[in-house]
């Protein structure tokens, strides 16, 4: 599936698995020093947090989505119940799973828009919101089978992976699965092209899917709108904060409904996929380094004494050009984000999902 001549049934060598444990540690432990300074020192723990870490990811996402689901420390957190043996390995019906997708979706849309009232300004507040998921994401861990009920259901990061990760070019070996185990169907690791729309069998997954795929690029130029506020004072600020990227998420939801009728589906994602990851460079490149619609919102450092403003817009124009061919002008891939390991040898009634095409089913 890549230069490496992967294939299906591919596990990772005695010599690779220490090096992803050891990249794995670092991760987490630079996930561990965020947070420790979001309490103890929250100015620098808010600039790394949210304006290093968070500014990288989503280009992670479009080039090498697979390498972020075997690093992302969250999901080593997650799934530590299930490495130590301690997890009840309970399996998620199809419904479920369309539930749990659906509530990530709620999730990531209630989540971001709160950070121009708090968390973008509020370093304990930000860790408190990261400690939480961290105990939902054991919680899920020590109830259900491998990445299931967390990393592809519950994360709310999980719903842009799909839509970011959709023209992957690099399959890595799974480094947290040493065989799989029919944990969730499609599996989303382990589906070549899966997208935000890839799964239709119930309203949940349809749902979902749709708000992502349609919605999301006008979530993104919605929020970008919207300045920061030292908190939230009445109701009609928290209003605010939410109605410019619920009204740009609706907007382009029709505009996709629209468009639905002119374009096969996977090049219209891939369309609003490339729209939605640029909308956030356009507008989060200037902020950094302080050439902001909102001066010092979401602010690194501020450049604006050193470099022409040009040179952002030449920079913000050449990431939109790069996620548009990278998404949909250039070569689509059948590639999936990792290669799916050899299947467990358990069988029994407590395991209801099948292989067929290379896909799990119910």
């Amino acid at each position: 599936m890549t230069r490496f001549n992967l294939k299906s049934g591919d596990q990772l060598s005695p010599r690779t698995i220490p090096i992803w444990r050891i990249v794995q540690i670092l991760v987490w432990l630079a996930g561990a020093f965020i947070l420790f300074n979001l309490i103890f020192y929250p100015t620098v723990g808010i600039h790394l947090f949210w304006n290093v870490l968070i500014p990288v990811a989503p280009a992670l996402l479009v080039i090498a989505v697979g390498a972020w689901r075997n690093i992302c420390p969250m999901a080593s957190t997650a799934l530590f119940p299930r490495h130590m043996g301690l997890s009840k390995r309970k399996r998620l019906a199809f419904a479920q799973t369309g539930k749990l997708n659906l509530i990530a979706v709620i999730a990531l849309l209630l989540i971001v828009p709160l950070r121009h009232a708090i968390f973008d300004m509020n370093g304990l507040a930000t860790a408190i919101l990261i400690v939480s998921l961290v105990v939902v994401a054991v919680f899920a861990g020590s109830l259900f089978e491998w990445k299931s009920a967390w990393c592809s259901g519950l994360c709310p990061v999980h719903p842009v992976e799909k839509l970011y990760g959709i023209n992957n070019r690099l399959s890595l070996l799974n480094a947290h699965c040493d065989e799989c185990h029919r944990c969730v169907a499609p599996c989303p690791d382990t589906t070549p092209s899966i997208n935000p729309l890839s799964t239709k069998r119930t309203n949940y997954h349809r749902i979902a899917g749709l708000i992502m795929a349609g919605g999301f690029p006008g979530f993104v130029w919605g929020w970008f709108q919207v300045p920061d506020y030292p908190g939230i004072t009445g109701i009609e600020q928290l209003v605010f904060i939410y109605k410019l990227p619920i009204l740009g998420l609706l907007a382009t939801i029709v505009l996709f409904l629209i468009l639905r009728a002119l374009f096969q589906e996977r090049i219209l994602v891939s369309i609003f996929s490339a729209a939605a990851v640029s909308c956030y460079y356009w507008f989060r490149i200037p902020a950094l380094f302080g050439f902001g619609i909102f001066p010092g919102d979401g602010m690194l450092i501020d450049l604006t004494g050193f470099l022409p403003e040009w040179s952002i817009r030449g920079a913000i124009c050449a990431t939109t050009l790069f996620f548009f061919w990278w998404i949909v002008f250039s070569k689509q891939t059948r590639r999936s984000w990792e290669v799916r390991p050899a299947l467990s040898t358990e069988t029994g009634s407590d395991v209801p999902l099948v292989f067929r095409d290379h896909v799990l089913v119910p």
